[in-house]
């Protein structure tokens, strides 16, 4: 057994905010109007836990030509019309952020979003009171998102911790692969009722799996 953290960094959609298959669907549905012919899994399978940038690269680069003008905004307008619709928290978000806030250890969240998305998707699931808007940190903010661990080490750096002190918590394999190039611990979050592929993905990715947020603060002491 080791010492605890000082820092437990969370990703946002698919941690704390049930965003991830609404985001997936509406991406979706904005692919195949671009011409570009995705399956809901295919979708799933290329971008889950990309940045919007590489999306819209390798999209375009499937069409063979650009994406018509206002694609990436028509795609956001459609998906925060869903989120204000649809969205809710993560079971056991909020109770597992202040069971970790109880342990004494700073908090944070590092996402591929953009922090105008995070406002949007914290306000609505009731979630945003938990982290101060210095404590918020987007992919937008560095060079490079994940899987490079730049936002991984800039929220690190910012609140004051070494990456050997951060424990990051993650759902996808792009973000475990970005947190393990930094020199941080991870637990990937899979919930109970999605495919063991999934946590295979995870763990093959560096990851500890967790099926439920509220093994995360009993688990932060074991190494």
């Amino acid at each position: 057994m080791s010492s605890s953290p000082g820092l437990v960094i969370f990703d946002c959609d698919g941690v704390l905010v049930d965003s991830e298959a609404i985001s997936m669907r509406e991406l979706t549905r904005a692919i195949n109007a671009a011409d570009v012919p995705m399956s809901p899994g295919e979708v799933h399978a290329a971008f889950i836990g990309g940045a919007m940038e590489t999306i819209e690269r390798e999209i375009a680069r499937r069409r063979g030509a650009p994406l018509p003008a206002g694609w990436v905004d028509d795609f956001y307008a459609a998906r925060s019309v869903a989120f204000e619709a649809e969205l809710e928290a993560i079971p056991g978000a909020r109770a597992t952020v202040e069971a970790v806030q109880r342990l004494g250890l700073d908090t944070c969240i590092a996402s591929q979003g953009r922090p105008a998305k995070m406002v949007q998707t914290l306000g609505l699931t009731g979630l945003d009171g938990l982290f101060a808007a210095d404590r918020i940190f987007s992919a937008t903010m560095v060079p490079r998102p994940k899987p490079a661990p730049d936002l991984f080490l800039h929220a690190a750096r910012t609140c004051g911790w070494a990456p050997r002190e951060c424990v990051v918590v993650e759902d996808s394999a792009l973000g475990v692969r970005g947190a393990r190039a930094a020199g941080m611990r991870v637990l990937g979050y899979v919930a109970r009722d999605r495919p063991e592929d999934d946590a295979l993905a995870l763990s093959a990715a560096g990851a500890e799996v967790v099926r439920e947020l509220g093994e995360v603060p009993g688990r932060l002491a074991l190494a």
